[in-house]
């Protein structure tokens, strides 16, 4: 059980010290992973911003994933076989403009950085399902980063078993069998604001211009 996301993330930072002051960069999740992401980001003393990724849901059935689209780049599943090109084209181009508009609204008029040969650290305060952070992994490797790590306080064993396969290295403070929701393991989860996270976008971007 964590006392509140700041707890979560001050015993994951211990687990990343070996990439304290390293060509790393924090991307968290909004919104949960903010506040996660920057007490990490703050102890390492690296940068941080946000990361977005949606799915591309199949015309028939919206749920059905056929692809996803991020600020890094768009993947296309093998399931996406029967449909028409010309509709993926109009999904990638309508979600990656709410995605931009998203990204505008939280970090301002700052660029997505450059993740080519970076460590990059993917935060969330949780993970479930896992289907957007394997989403956003699947974008981020398009961007040739040289290591991928996710860390996160909490998922099931069978969510953790998949993500570690898809990344260089997996890092999870806990891995319950009985799992209902990530909220159970917190004693504090409040909700996140789009304020509160647009607040701790900006104080991290003033700490990291202040060393």
């Amino acid at each position: 059980m964590f006392k509140d996301r700041t707890d979560a993330a001050i015993q994951l930072a211990k687990k990343l010290e070996m990439y304290k002051n390293k060509n790393a960069i924090v991307l968290a999740i909004p919104r949960g992973g903010v506040p996660v992401g920057y007490t990490i980001a703050q102890e390492l003393k690296l940068p941080m911003e946000i990361v977005l990724s949606k799915k591309i849901g199949h015309p028939r059935n919206p749920e059905f994933a056929i692809g996803s689209v991020s600020m890094h780049g768009s993947i296309i599943n093998d399931t996406a076989w029967d449909v028409p090109h010309e509709y993926i084209h109009n999904e990638t181009e309508r979600i990656l403009k709410g995605l931009e508009e998203k990204f505008k609204l939280f970090m301002g008029n700052q660029k997505p950085a450059d993740l080519k040969n970076k460590i990059v650290i993917i935060v969330d305060d949780g993970i479930a399902t896992g289907s957007t952070v394997m989403a956003t992994v699947e974008a981020i490797k398009k961007s040739d980063p040289q290591k991928i790590i996710i860390a996160v306080p909490v998922a099931p064993p069978s969510t953790a078993t998949k993500l570690a396969k898809m990344v260089d290295e997996f890092v999870c403070l806990t891995t319950p069998i009985l799992f209902q929701g990530v909220g159970q393991f917190y004693r504090n989860f409040s909700q996140v604001s789009d304020e509160e996270v647009i607040q701790l976008l900006h104080d991290i971007k003033k700490n990291q211009a202040a060393l």
